[in-house]
Formats: structure tokens, C-alpha cells, sequence
């Protein structure tokens, strides 16, 4: 139940600051149509990364100022060893991940060849930055013995008084981008490479226009989300303050994405019979465009969900509650609008073969819709143990579009429902000031369309 006078609390960031950096990034991509050839994509796709990042942190930084929330206002003296066992703490991480890539044969085919390229520019870059950044925020940090400094004390031999469950997440945390950093930039570098290829003259019908607006947005998307998995950074504050704890959330998450995705979909939830709106409306023009806009309003309203994270975006993890944007009338917008634009394109209750053939595609897709349902429901549950987030909900609860659906029986207990773990929490809110903290540290995812990208 909500409380009687929940207010909205301010976003992590302003819901300009994603916009910009969409900007920024959309300005690259007209430079790059006039550059001259690369041979490998990846070089021009660090270039687009580039821009969306000064996009969203000049404005970030300069404006909203928000290094506020984790850095103290003045320094304090500098502390070496803590520094260089901080930056064990991070070869660590980095052979964790490197460790799991080497295991598995995913990472061993040529899909990922644009990734591994981009690391060969990044890896040297990061190496060289590592030491002078690990310091420069050590001394800005209200509590600098974190989960880095845990790492390396672990890796010296040092385990005694040791956070077993915050070395945990640490490592939950590099795991989220370890699998998803890879995929959103080999995705990206494919959709780059096709949009600056694009053939405009496709665009003469309002079929054309479908896919170019429809790949465009999903464009849009993947390239921010590419950035955001990058950019995970205390002096930015757009670190991971938690990671899902739950194996419900993960397996929720991960089946939406490849390979799981590929198997899952082929051997279980195979809805799409392969005739989509376009067929089931050509016949009537008026309607197939109708039909065709409604699809692109709710992907762009997808697309506008992850503008409004600015650098925050990431599955499985928090990294500051948003409130704003589409965010500001439902808490999931973005899992209702693309669900409901796979009903739209898909339409699995058109009659193809007979009734009992429509009524199973439409099940099976119902089925995946229960799969984001969890995902949604995981979140909440993860988010719910900021003290942030428990105010956003009891204003949606009481303001939000879709605040009259809780008072339909079965749709009121879905909607209560919150799945059972035990979950990670950190010592002090997240969302407490960084003041406040050292006040107290004594005191110690497709089927898209007519072109897909990811579920």
C-alpha cells in the first residue's frame, strides 16, 4: 500500500542528458557517412562511442554535477598501497572475465571479432589511465576500502575480515558486463556498418520507411547501451551500486538474449508463423499504415526508456533509480511497449491454419511475455532495497498510468507478488549523499520486426 503523501524523487539524471548523448552520437554517424573507408568497423564504432559519452557526461558533470553524489568535495591525502592493491583488485576482475572467455567455446568463433578488436585499442588505453584514475578517486571517495580493495587484499593473501558477499557482487557486477558488453558491441558495429550503407532509396514507400525508422530506433538503443556497459564509473556516478542476487532474475534476464535466446525461442517459444502485419493488412493501406505507426510509437517508446538512463543503463544491476522520462508513468515501460509491438507484428491470433493454431502462438507468446513479467518483478524486488525506489513505487502506486489495474483481482495479485531471496545490502542507502556517508563511515534483451537485433 502506498503511502498517503508519496512525492517523486528526482531522477538519477535529467531526462535531457540521454537526448544529447543520442545527439552526439546521431552527429558522429552523419561525419562517418563523408569519412573514408575502414576496414574495420570497430575503429568507427569507438569513434560513435566517444561522441555519446562526451554527449552524456559534459552535461552529467557540468551541469547536473552529479560526482557530487559519490566524490567528497575536497580530497584527502593520498594512500599508495591502498592505490596499487586497488589496481590488483582490477587485473583480477579483468582476468576473471578474461578467464571465462577463454573457457568458453561462445567466445571462440568469429562473431565476436569486432569486440576483440575494439579491446586491442581499449585494453592498452585502460592499462595506462588505470593507475592515475584508481588514485585521483581513492582520494575522493567517503569509503575507499571497497569491494576493488577487497579484491586485491584477496589476491595478496590477505583474507582476514574479508566481504565475502561484497566481493560477491563485485564479481556478479563484471560478470553483467563481461556477457553483455561483448554482444550490445557486436551488435552495434553490425548496425553501424548496415546504417551508414543503407540504401535510402528504399525509403520512396511507407513500407521502407517502416524498416528504416524501425532499425533506426533499435539503432539508437543499441549504440547508448553499448556506452552505458562501457562507462561504469565512480567519478561519473554511474557505478554499480548492486548486482540481482537471485538465480530467478538471471535466468529471467539471460534467456532473452544469445545463444540463449536462440535455442529458447526455436525449440520453445517459436509464436512467429512468419506472416506478419504487413500481410494480414495489405489489402487495406489506410489500416497497414496505421498498423505499421502504432509499432513504431512503442518501439520509440522502448527507445525513449533507455534515453532516459543517460550512462545509467544495465541489465541485472542497479546504477541509480530513474524516475523520469517514460519512467515517470509506469515502472516498466519499456518491457510493456516492446511486448506489445511483438503483438502487433507478429499478430498470432490471425487465423492462418485454424483456431487451435492461433490460440498456440498466442500462448507461446503469452509465455514470453511471463518471462519479462519475472524480469520486471526480480527488478522490482532488487531496486525495492534502495530506499529510492521504494518512494518511486509508492508514487507510481498512487499517480502512475496504470495505478487502477491493482484493484482487478487476478491483475492486483500479479501485480503484488514479489519473488523471495535474499539479496545484498550495502551498508549505507545508495541513495544517501556522499556527505552523509562519511558522516557515518566512523561509526562502521528479438523477434523485432522486419529486421531483429536482440530479444
Amino acid at each position: 500500500m502506498q503511502r498517503p503523501h508519496a512525492t517523486l524523487p528526482p531522477s538519477a539524471t535529467h531526462p535531457a542528458v540521454g537526448w544529447i548523448g543520442a545527439g552526439s552520437m546521431l552527429a558522429a554517424i552523419t561525419v562517418l557517412n563523408f569519412w573514408p573507408p575502414v576496414h574495420q568497423i570497430a575503429y568507427l564504432a569507438l569513434i560513435v562511442i566517444g561522441c555519446s559519452t562526451l554527449g552524456v557526461f559534459i552535461p552529467d558533470l557540468l551541469w547536473q554535477k552529479v560526482q557530487r553524489r559519490t566524490l567528497l568535495p575536497a580530497p584527502r591525502a593520498g594512500h599508495w598501497p591502498r592505490v596499487l592493491t586497488k589496481c590488483l583488485g582490477l587485473a583480477l576482475s579483468v582476468g576473471f572475465i578474461g578467464l571465462l572467455y577463454w573457457l568458453s567455446p561462445e567466445y571462440h568463433g568469429s562473431f565476436y571479432d569486432d569486440y576483440y578488436a575494439a579491446l586491442e585499442v581499449l585494453l592498452p588505453a585502460w592499462a595506462a589511465l588505470a593507475v592515475p584514475y584508481i588514485h585521483w578517486v581513492d582520494r575522493r571517495l567517503a569509503e575507499p576500502e571497497d569491494a576493488l580493495w577487497q579484491l586485491g587484499r584477496w589476491g595478496l593473501g590477505q583474507w582476514r575480515g574479508l566481504d565475502a558477499r561484497l566481493l560477491g557482487q563485485h564479481l556478479l557486477g563484471w560478470l553483467v558486463k563481461g556477457y553483455f558488453l561483448p554482444l550490445m558491441f557486436t551488435y552495434f558495429c553490425q548496425n553501424l556498418d548496415q546504417l551508414l550503407h543503407y540504401d535510402l532509396k528504399l525509403l520512396h514507400s511507407f513500407l521502407g520507411l517502416y524498416d528504416w525508422a524501425y532499425f533506426t530506433l533499435y539503432f539508437v538503443d543499441v549504440s547508448l547501451v553499448s556506452m552505458t556497459y562501457l562507462m561504469s564509473l565512480k567519478a561519473t556516478d554511474t557505478h554499480i551500486r548492486s548486482t540481482e542476487p537471485s538465480m530467478l532474475g538471471w535466468i529471467a534476464a539471460l534467456v532473452c538474449y544469445q545463444p540463449f535466446w536462440s535455442l529458447i525461442s526455436r525449440q520453445y517459444i517459436d509464436y512467429d508463423s512468419g506472416t506478419g502485419w504487413e500481410h494480414w493488412l495489405g489489402s487495406v493501406p489506410w489500416m497497414r499504415d496505421l498498423w505499421g505507426a502504432l509499432i513504431l510509437v512503442l518501439v520509440g517508446v522502448y527507445v525513449w526508456a533507455t534515453l532516459a538512463f543517460g550512462a545509467r543503463f544495465s541489465n541485472l544491476t542497479h546504477r541509480g533509480i530513474i524516475t523520469s522520462g517514460p519512467y515517470r508513468f509506469t515502472k516498466h515501460p519499456a518491457y510493456l511497449a516492446k511486448n506489445l509491438s511483438w503483438w502487433l507484428i507478429s499478430m498470432p491470433f490471425m487465423l492462418e491454419g485454424d483456431l487451435l493454431d492461433a490460440l498456440r502462438r498466442s500462448l507461446l507468446l503469452g509465455l514470453l511475455g511471463t518471462i519479462y513479467y519475472l524480469r520486471a518483478k526480480t527488478e522490482e524486488r532488487h531496486l525495492a532495497l534502495d530506499p529510492v525506489y521504494g518512494q518511486y513505487a509508492d508514487w507510481i502506486a498512487a499517480h502512475g498510468l496504470l495505478r487502477g489495474l491493482d484493484r482487478i483481482p487476478l491483475i492486483g495479485a500479479l501485480a503484488r507478488w514479489r519473488p523471495r531471496f535474499e539479496a545484498y545490502r550495502p551498508p549505507v542507502p545508495f541513495s544517501q549523499p556522499a556527505p552523509a556517508r562519511a558522516a557515518r563511515a566512523d561509526t562502521r534483451s528479438a523477434p523485432g520486426g522486419r529486421t531483429r537485433s536482440r530479444q
